[in-house]
């Protein structure tokens, strides 16, 4: 039974490193006004997104189980520990980023009877590079999960697109694009021009180092261009891949890994941001970038055309995407 007024919100996301959807929780999760929400948020593998909550007194349930990777054991041990978290906190809303998360804590929260389930899906999992059977199974998992929400939120016009062709789907979806506080002052990135000779034009980029960032077109692109000079900042499962591909080249002076900085202490350092995904939702760091007025190179995935053709940046401000997501807070549940 439900024992204070506020409106109580459980996020659930799978992985709890930084990166779009851990930072789309964050603003979220602090955003939202403490006078008439209560939120906690579940994750698996600790990491920043964790500390960063703590720091901000957010109440939080880790769940060890909880993981990217397919496992049938893990995967039923979270699906059981979503389901006793929801019946204990008896959440008004439950929203869910990430796919694994989505997939799990749906059903789970169905089950539990949670009254209202909300979707976010930070650009659909299926566009990643797979085998067509992956994909395939990919695709039903993600529908499976927007039949079993109220609500799906996707964060571009692309992916409304998509979930529009799904049956059942396309009329409880609604695009809100992710939000930056326009404001964020940006640092020297002193660390980014010292680490070059004085002078050269500076290539760089934010991001995970995986697959999907695809950081390796740039060191591939340094190889052929002699003048090149990239800053790759971020962190990940590609990092030893990259190192080893950056000394096979012979690019170690022109080509250097910076690990995690935020965005605001590095684009000042760039002469030129680039973003080479090969899958994205709508990067929080393109609207960065472009915010502070760099020149741009970037691929045409998921939302970046959006960001690169906006006239007017505040449709992708901080409050907008608050205010947004509560008007889907409040709206009335769809069943299918």
């Amino acid at each position: 039974m439900k024992t204070t007024s506020l409106t109580k919100v459980l996020f659930v996301i799978t992985k709890s490193n930084w990166g779009g959807a851990q930072r789309y929780v964050y603003d979220l999760a602090t955003a939202l006004p403490k006078n008439e929400y209560a939120i906690q948020v579940a994750f698996g593998q600790p990491g920043m997104l964790a500390q960063k909550l703590h720091a901000a007194e957010i109440a939080t349930h880790p769940i060890a189980s909880l993981q990217r990777d397919v496992s049938v054991i893990a995967d039923v041990k979270s699906f059981f520990e979503l389901l006793q978290i929801f019946r204990t906190e008896n959440p008004d809303i439950v929203h869910l980023n990430s796919s694994k998360a989505g997939g799990v804590g749906a059903l789970a929260a169905r089950i539990a009877g949670v009254p209202r389930i909300v979707f976010t899906a930070h650009g659909w999992p299926f566009w990643e590079q797979r085998s067509p059977i992956s994909r395939g199974l990919i695709y039903l998992f993600s529908w499976m999960t927007a039949i079993l929400s109220h609500k799906v939120i996707v964060v571009s016009n692309y992916d409304l697109s998509v979930a529009r062709k799904m049956p059942f789907v396309g009329h409880k979806t609604v695009r809100i694009y992710n939000g930056i506080d326009m404001h964020t002052p940006l640092h020297s990135a002193e660390v980014i021009r010292g680490a070059f000779p004085k002078g050269m034009s500076i290539t760089g980029t934010v991001g995970e180092l995986t697959r999907n960032k695809n950081q390796i077109a740039l060191i591939e692109e340094a190889k052929k261009n002699p003048d090149m000079f990239v800053a790759i900042v971020g962190d990940g499962e590609d990092r030893l891949y990259l190192l080893k591909k950056i000394e096979e080249y012979g690019l170690k002076e022109r080509v250097k890994l910076f690990g995690f900085m935020p965005a605001s202490d590095v684009l000042r350092g760039f002469d030129v941001f680039t973003l080479p995904s090969l899958k994205e939702g709508l990067p929080y760091v393109l609207l960065e970038a472009k915010a502070a007025g760099l020149p741009i190179i970037a691929n045409r995935v998921g939302g970046v055309g959006e960001i690169l053709d906006a006239k007017n940046m505040e449709e992708f401000s901080l409050d907008r995407m608050m205010q947004n997501t509560i008007a889907v807070y409040l709206s009335q549940p769809t069943a299918h």
